[in-house]
This record gives structure tokens, C-alpha cells and sequence, in this order.
């Protein structure tokens, strides 16, 4: 029987995945409440936010339903949802970073697992929630121990963000069970699109290459990883929404093909043929990923992801060079 949802309540609404998932959810004719902290944990000199959240929020801004606040603080989460009463909400807010999730340990434990609890207990209180959706993560898995990981892969977290994202899921199967809504568990891997402050590999790359700055290849760049573009993570999230066949389940939602870090680097040399390649030792805090089965998401969401790092790395670079900060 197909979930009836209208009403979406989305956590980090205005953060990078979730100002393109509030446009696709628009596009859709859903009713949005976008709830944020409008806080970054990078260099406030390195990461543009404010500039960022502008172009984020260009266009969307009279569309939706925008509050401020912070996911930990139970007394307003509970506030809002008994006043908005969502029919779902999507669990986007975190300290996204794995590398600022082991700089500020304390920190990435309150926002990723008080701050889901707050969340819970919020959809407990106000008893219109039909579906939850969590964001966790491809580090859950920590080092791969086959080449390609399905959601049946043992989920040994190797650092913070991973272990704070998987202490999620259990948290969100544990609540959907005792308090009777539906769950949805999203497993994204390298997210990267224009409108990413976090410092991921990506930006930095295309960023340091458009300042003539060196590209960084830790260990060569031999390590693969699921480039994931922005816009095919934001339909499979719209996908999870509303698929009957979602309820209850746990999906890898990313590209489906592993590239390594160095293909990656000579995508982005294609469109600055002066970028210096330099390597450095090996990144060992990291896990050792690689390509995610998306056969689960494939048959039971209907998600088909279009973008590979060709297309992906050049709209990424058209869109900085058109909008991004001078």
C-alpha cells in the first residue's frame, strides 16, 4: 500500500543535498519545512558559506517553509513537528565531514547521535509521521572487505563519522519499531556538486585547479571511491519518500561504479590542462571503499543514476566558473 505523504519536514534543509532534494520534492508538489543551524565546521575563510548558502537558497527561499534552529535542542524540534505535523521527515542535519568528525569528536557525537535522537523523539511527540528517512553513510562500512558492497556488507565503522552514522541507524530501526512509523536508512558515498562548502576531495580539487593550485594524490590516488552526483542522490532520496516498497529497508544510494581518486584528478585536468599532479603518502584515517551495489535501490526504489565524473566533473566546473564566488 503506498505511503500517502504531502507534508515533509527536512533536517539540514538548506545545506547542500538538501536545497537539491527541496527542488526536486517541489517539482513534485510536496509541502516543505526546511529546518537548519546555518553553521559550518571548515575554515571560515576556506569554505564561502555564506556565499554558497545565497546560491543555494536562490530561487527556493518563497517556496518553502524555512526555521532556524538546532537539531539538539528536543524542546523546539518537539515545537515545531506538533505544530507542522509532517506526514515524513528526512534526517539530513550531521557534522558531515569524516575529517572534522575526528577533529571534533565531541561535537560529531551531539549533532550526529544526540541530534538524531532529538529528531526521533520529535516524531514520537507528534504522531504524524508516517515515514522516516535517515541519512547515513557509505563509512559505516569502514574498509571494504569485497569489491562491491551491498547492504548486507558488515557495517565495522573505522572512525567517528562512521561509528556516529551507524549508531543512527540503530537508533532510527529501534524508534520506527517501538513507536510504529516506517524507516528508510539512505547509504550516499562522495557526494559532490556545485554548492558543496564541506571540503570534500572533490571541491578541493576543482577548486585548488581553477586557483592553479596543485592536485593532491594521496597514495597516488589509487583509492576508488562512488562518486555520487548531487542530483541523482537528491532523486533517490525523493524515490525513498514515496516507494512502497522502501518501507523498512536499507539502501546504498550512489553512482554503482567505484573510480579511483587519480581518474578523478585527470577529469578535472581536462578542463585545466595547467594543473600540477602531486602525490603524497597515503591517507591510512580513511577506509578503504570502493563500489556500492545499487541493485537493492535499483529494483525496489526505481533509481537509475545518470551522472558519471565526465559529465558530473563538467557540470560541477561550468557551474563554478558561471555562479561561483570570484
Amino acid at each position: 500500500m503506498e505511503t500517502k505523504i504531502r507534508k515533509v519536514f527536512i533536517t539540514g534543509g538548506c545545506g547542500f543535498v538538501g536545497s537539491y532534494l527541496a527542488r526536486e520534492l517541489l517539482k513534485q508538489g510536496f509541502e516543505l519545512l526546511l529546518f537548519d543551524a546555518f553553521i559550518n565546521f571548515i575554515d571560515p575563510f576556506e569554505s564561502n558559506y555564506q556565499f554558497f548558502l545565497k546560491a543555494r537558497m536562490d530561487g527556493l527561499r518563497d517556496k518553502v517553509r524555512i526555521e532556524r534552529g538546532d537539531i539538539r535542542v528536543q524542546k523546539r524540534m518537539q515545537q515545531l513537528m506538533n505544530e507542522w505535523l509532517p506526514d515524513a521527515t528526512i534526517h539530513l542535519a550531521a557534522l558531515p565531514s569524516a575529517k572534522e568528525s575526528t577533529l571534533y569528536p565531541t561535537e560529531a557525537l551531539q549533532i550526529n547521535v544526540d541530534g538524531t535522537l532529538s529528531v526521533l523523539e520529535g516524531v514520537k511527540a507528534c504522531g504524524s509521521v508516517k515515514r522516516f528517512i535517515f541519512t547515513s553513510s557509505s563509512f559505516v562500512y569502514g574498509n571494504f572487505k569485497r569489491d562491491i558492497a551491498d547492504e548486507e556488507h558488515p557495517t565495522e565503522p573505522i572512525d567517528v563519522y562512521g561509528g556516529t552514522k551507524l549508531t543512527g541507524e540503530i537508533l532510527t530501526r529501534a524508534y520506527a519499531k517501538q513507536h510504529g512509523f516506517e524507516y528508510v536508512i539512505v547509504r550516499p558515498s562522495a557526494v559532490y556538486g556545485f554548492g558543496d562548502c564541506n571540503r570534500r576531495v572533490t571541491q578541493i580539487m576543482i577548486e585548488n585547479a581553477m586557483r592553479g593550485k596543485p592536485l593532491v594524490l594521496h597514495g597516488g590516488g589509487r583509492s576508488r571511491i562512488d562518486f555520487t552526483y548531487v542530483t541523482d542522490l537528491a532523486g533517490g532520496f525523493a524515490r525513498a519518500l514515496t516507494a512502497p516498497a522502501a518501507a523498512n529497508e536499507t539502501f546504498n544510494v550512489t553512482r554503482g561504479n567505484a573510480r579511483s581518486v587519480r581518474e578523478f584528478a585527470l577529469e578535472v585536468k581536462k578542463h585545466f590542462p595547467s594543473a600540477e599532479l602531486i602525490e603524497k603518502p597515503s591517507d591510512t584515517s580513511r577506509p578503504e571503499r570502493g563500489t556500492l551495489s545499487i541493485e537493492k535501490a535499483r529494483k525496489l526504489l526505481g533509481y537509475d543514476p545518470k551522472v558519471d565524473i565526465e559529465q558530473g566533473v563538467a557540470e560541477y566546473v561550468a557551474q563554478l566558473k558561471a555562479r561561483g564566488p570570484k
